[in-house]
């Protein structure tokens, strides 16, 4: 009865969110020739030398007229100019270091002269990170097994819904907020369901986490408000601004806070609802207020390491940028409150606290839902059949 009374409800709602808000094809827009809106090809580095800065050459970048600065001469793979060899000077300051041999990403800018259409933008890191990537799918199905294989498809959902309809549906100016919620409550049902089971535990799960992110939601556009938050704080977003004028920017802002915050609270909410269906299998005779004591206990060791992961997480993130402060004039406060830190501070605050709420909350349902022996087969995995038999009996 809990998993109807969850699933279709909240399914319908979702279904009914992905109609009303899926988005039309976007515009195609002309290549602007900024950041990641560059044309790009393919090149291989065949030699480099070094050269004094300011010398001559068919592609210079150079600043200076001192120095040593490093030609790399370099052979186009893809595009239409295939095969065509590219000498340009790098200057000292640039960090890259490039060898012979190595793979490249090369911008393509076919409105400057001749000399200067193709420029080395990066390294090219498609092997190491498909590699990594390969070894991480690996290790999820070696240890998961079949979980850890429906983990790595539920990951794959996951990017598709973002990709294609959380993404465009912002891009084309439906509310970044009600998107959020439509899009994460679909990878929620997906993820949850599909890695951990049709079960009443997993609906417990689901109920918690929907919870969090209601409260989460209603303080982020709280706070958000309150702070005067703009949501536009970096290049990028200014950028994205610039080509779609439609996006909210401050929606955009807490629509990240939602998608941030559920898979940490997917983590939690199914540790306490399992924890509490475990401790029931193991002592059948258990109330709601034991089985809650008990959970609650490993809940508040959950918090105690989760809220500081998130802290860390979102400082090392912008790590850089705490370089940059510690470097300035300004004291503590007045940095913390600046908006492009305070945005940071109001994200990781406002997710803790939905992280912290989801605790008591799963717990609550979890011992309320098991200790009245609703679990089905699956939910006391451990305990034979005869064995769950004689428990209802005892009970």
């Amino acid at each position: 009865m809990l998993l109807a009374a969850v699933l279709v409800p909240f399914a319908l709602a979702v279904l009914s969110g992905l109609w009303l808000l899926w988005p039309a094809p976007l515009s195609a827009h002309a290549p602007t020739g900024t950041g990641f809106d560059q044309i790009t090809v393919g090149g291989t580095v065949t030699a480099t030398r070094s050269v004094p800065c300011g010398g001559p050459g068919p592609s210079s970048t150079t600043g200076s007229n001192s120095g040593t600065c490093t030609a790399i001469t370099f052979r186009l793979t893809s595009g239409k100019d295939t095969g065509r060899s590219v000498t340009q000077t790098l200057t000292p300051d640039q960090t890259a270091v490039y060898s012979a041999g190595e793979k490249i990403v090369v911008d393509y800018s076919p409105s400057a002269p001749a000399a200067l259409q193709y420029t080395v933008e990066d390294a090219d890191r498609s092997f190491p990170v498909a590699l990594l990537a390969g070894v991480f799918a690996l290790a999820v199905v070696l240890v998961g097994r079949l979980r850890g294989l429906a983990a790595l498809v539920a990951l794959a959902i996951s990017f598709l819904v973002l990709s294609f309809f959380v993404l465009p549906a912002i891009l084309g100016g439906e509310p970044p907020l009600a998107v959020a919620v439509v899009g994460g409550g679909l990878i929620m049902l997906l993820a949850l369901y599909l890695c951990h089971g049709f079960s009443a535990r997993t609906s417990v799960a689901v109920l918690g986490t929907m919870a969090s992110l209601a409260l989460i939601g209603a303080l982020g556009q709280t706070f958000i408000g309150l702070a005067r938050l703009t949501g536009n704080t970096s290049d990028e977003t200014a950028f994205v601004h610039s080509l779609f004028p439609g996006i909210q920017l401050p929606g955009l802002l807490l629509a990240g806070v939602i998608i941030g915050s559920l898979g940490v609270l997917n983590d939690v909410t199914v540790t306490q609802s399992s924890s509490v269906w475990e401790l029931h299998a193991a002592n059948p005779s258990l109330g709601a207020r034991a089985l809650y004591r008990a959970a609650i206990r490993i809940g508040r060791d959950h918090i105690a390491s989760t809220v500081n992961t998130l802290v860390m997480a979102y400082a090392g993130a912008a790590l850089p940028l705490m370089l940059l402060f510690s470097l300035s004039h300004r004291g503590a406060w007045q940095v913390a409150t600046s908006e492009i830190v305070a945005e940071e501070v109001v994200r990781t605050l406002v997710g803790s606290i939905g992280l912290i709420a989801s605790v008591p909350l799963t717990t609550a349902l979890a011992a309320f839902v098991a200790s009245r022996d609703v679990a089905d087969a699956e939910d006391l995995p451990d305990v034979p059949a005869r064995g769950r038999a004689s428990h209802r009996r005892r009970r």
